[in-house]
């Protein structure tokens, strides 16, 4: 079931965050995203809408949209292949017709779970905090 983010959900999520991250981006120093859990917690996630994906009371993973930018896909590492991405993924089309999102170029996984579900590369830039190259994918219904 998605449902929206509750305030008992936070630390599920920020664990989640950092596991996927760590592992779906290991060309980033698992520091740089330890690093990033406090702004997660007090400036990312209270300024998102965020949705989770709930089964049996247990979050295995969670979307965060802010205007038509889709800020965070992450599913927990043992729920990886399980089609919970793809539900979340459903969800923000559901709330948002256009959105955008940024990928890193090293995310080869990333762009193309993306590419399979209609999104198409606008541009590339570098992330200023990792220096590591990344896509602008957007998806217009």
């Amino acid at each position: 079931m998605i449902r929206p983010f509750k305030a008992p959900d936070l630390e599920r999520i920020l664990d989640i965050w950092l596991e996927a991250s760590a592992r779906g981006h290991s060309f980033v120093a698992r520091e740089f995203w330890e690093s990033k859990i406090p702004e997660m917690r007090s400036l990312y996630l209270p300024s998102s809408e965020t949705y989770v994906y709930d089964e049996e009371g247990a979050v295995k993973g969670f979307i965060s949209l802010r205007e038509s930018a889709l800020e965070a896909l992450f599913v927990s590492p043992e729920s990886q292949g399980r089609g919970v991405g793809s539900r979340l993924l459903a969800k923000a089309k559901e709330v948002r017709p256009s959105l955008r999102l940024n990928v890193y170029r090293e995310n080869s996984k990333g762009i193309e779970f993306y590419r399979k579900r209609g999104f198409q590369t606008r541009e590339e830039s570098v992330d200023e905090s990792t220096g590591h190259p990344q896509l602008l994918m957007v998806f217009t219904p």
